[in-house]
C-alpha cells in the first residue's frame, strides 16, 4: 500500500498569469515540484479573474439544507477539527491520485488575516493520463486562493478564480514542457469559521455526515449528465457513448490542454471552473467524506457515511478511517487508484441513534371480536 503526505511551505517567487495559456515562468517552478524540492510558488498580486466572476459573493450568501437549524439556533457552534487521510495504488499499474490536508493554514502559512474558529483546507485530485495535472494543482490551489487580497469575505469568487488560474498555469508549464501533458478532476473544501465551502470539477465527491445521515456536497460532472450534456454541446463539443468528445469521461477537469478540441483560449467544452456549494456547520455535523471516483464506485453516499460512522465509533481516529474506506473499496473491487479523506468536526465520537419508537396501534376486527366471543362463551359452558 501507498500513503500519500502533501505538505506546503510558504516559498515566494513571482509571476502573472495573462490569457490562455498565460507565459510567466510557472514551468520551472513546476519542474522543481517534481523533483520534490521545496515547493515554491507565485506570490501575491498574480491574482487574473475570469470575467464571469466579477460580481462579489460575501460569507453571508450561502446556501442551506431544508430542514437544518437556523443559524440562531447554532451560532455558538464552532467546529474542533481533526483529518486524516490515505490513499493506495488499487488494481491499477500507477498512481495518480494526490490529495492534501491542512487543519490550520492561517498558522501553517503565518497569515495576519482575522478569521473567527477554524481556517483549514482539503482536497483530493484523480489524475488521468499521468500525475503531472494532479501534483501540479495539490501544490498550487490552496497558494492561490490565499494569495487574493479579497480572501476570505469574497470566498466563492475566489475559489473560482483559483481553479481556473491553476488550469492556466499549468497550461503553460506544459507549454514550455510537453512531458507534463495530462489532467486532473479535483475537489476541494475549506472550512472558514462555521462556514463549509465545496468546490468540485470533475467526479471526486464530499459526502457531509449530518447526524447519520448522508447529505451530498458535490455534484459528479459526467458527460452524460443533462446539464452537463447542455454546457458540453453549447460549447462546441458532443458526448459519444458517455464521453466528453469520445475522449474523456468527465465534463470538467483541470489540464487536458494537449487534447484536441477540449480547451482554447476563447474556452471549451472542457470546463476547469468549479461548481461550489456551501453550507453553515451545526453541532450536528460529525464529519466530511472526500474522496476520488474509485471509493465512489463501490460506496453509496449513505453507504460511505454509515460505514465511516460505525468505524469511528469503535476507534474515532480519522485516518485510520479514511483506511478503512479504501481496505473496504479495495475488499469491493474497485478498479481504480482509491484516495479518502476524512473531516471529523468534533473531538467525541460520532454518538448512537436512537430511533423513535412508533406507537403501534391495535385493533381487532367485527368478526375477530365474535370468534373471541364464541371462544370466551365455551369456556363458561
Amino acid at each position: 500500500m501507498e500513503e500519500i503526505d502533501e505538505g506546503v511551505n510558504g516559498s515566494e517567487s513571482k509571476s502573472s498569469f495573462e490569457g490562455l495559456p498565460p507565459n510567466p515562468t510557472a514551468a520551472t517552478v513546476y519542474r522543481q515540484i517534481i523533483r520534490n524540492d521545496p515547493l515554491v510558488l507565485p506570490c501575491k498580486n498574480s491574482l487574473v479573474r475570469h470575467s464571469s466572476l466579477k460580481t462579489e459573493a460575501k460569507l453571508s450568501d450561502v446556501s442551506a439544507e431544508p430542514g437544518r437549524a437556523s443559524d440562531d439556533c447554532q451560532s455558538a457552534f464552532l467546529p474542533e477539527l481533526r483529518s486524516g487521510a490515505y490513499a493506495d495504488i488499487g488494481f491499477r499499474s500507477t498512481m495518480e491520485d494526490a490529495y492534501i490536508c491542512v487543519d490550520n493554514f492561517m498558522q501553517n502559512f503565518g497569515l495576519k488575516k482575522h478569521i473567527d474558529g477554524p481556517s483549514a483546507f482539503y482536497a483530493v485530485f484523480d489524475g488521468h493520463g499521468g500525475k503531472n495535472a494532479a501534483d501540479f494543482a495539490c501544490h498550487h490551489l490552496l497558494k492561490f486562493i490565499l494569495e487574493d487580497e479579497t480572501f476570505p469575505c469574497d470566498i466563492e469568487r475566489t475559489v473560482t478564480s483559483a481553479f481556473l488560474q491553476t488550469d492556466n498555469a499549468f497550461a503553460e508549464a506544459c507549454s514550455l514542457d510537453a512531458a507534463l501533458a495530462s489532467g486532473t478532476t479535483a475537489l476541494a473544501a475549506l472550512v472558514i469559521g462555521r462556514l463549509l465551502v465545496v468546490a468540485n470539477a470533475g467526479d471526486c465527491r464530499a459526502v457531509l455526515c449530518h447526524h447519520g445521515k448522508a447529505v451530498e456536497m458535490s455534484r459528479d460532472h459526467k458527460p452524460a449528465s443533462i446539464k452537463e450534456k447542455k454546457r458540453i454541446e453549447a460549447s462546441g463539443g458532443y458526448v459519444y457513448d458517455g464521453y466528453l468528445n469520445g475522449q474523456l469521461n468527465v465534463a470538467r477537469a483541470l489540464g487536458d490542454w494537449h487534447m484536441e478540441g477540449m480547451k482554447g483560449r476563447d474556452g471549451g467544452p472542457l470546463s476547469a471552473e468549479p461548481e461550489l456549494m456551501t453550507m453553515k456547520l451545526t453541532a450536528e455535523d460529525e464529519f466530511l467524506i472526500i474522496g476520488c471516483d474509485g471509493i465512489w464506485d463501490v460506496f453509496r453516499s449513505q453507504n460511505a457515511v454509515d460505514f465511516a460512522r460505525r468505524r469511528l465509533q469503535v476507534h474515532n481516529d480519522p485516518t485510520m478511517c479514511s483506511k478503512d474506506l479504501v481496505d473496504e473499496a479495495l475488499k469491493r473491487k474497485s478498479g481504480d487508484n482509491l484516495s479518502a479523506v476524512v473531516v471529523c468536526f468534533q473531538q467525541q465520537p460520532p454518538p448512537n441513534l436512537v430511533a423513535p419508537r412508533s406507537r403501534v396501534h391495535r385493533s381487532f376486527s367485527a368478526e375477530g371480536l365474535r370468534e373471541l366471543q364464541s371462544f370466551l362463551d365455551g369456556l363458561n359452558n
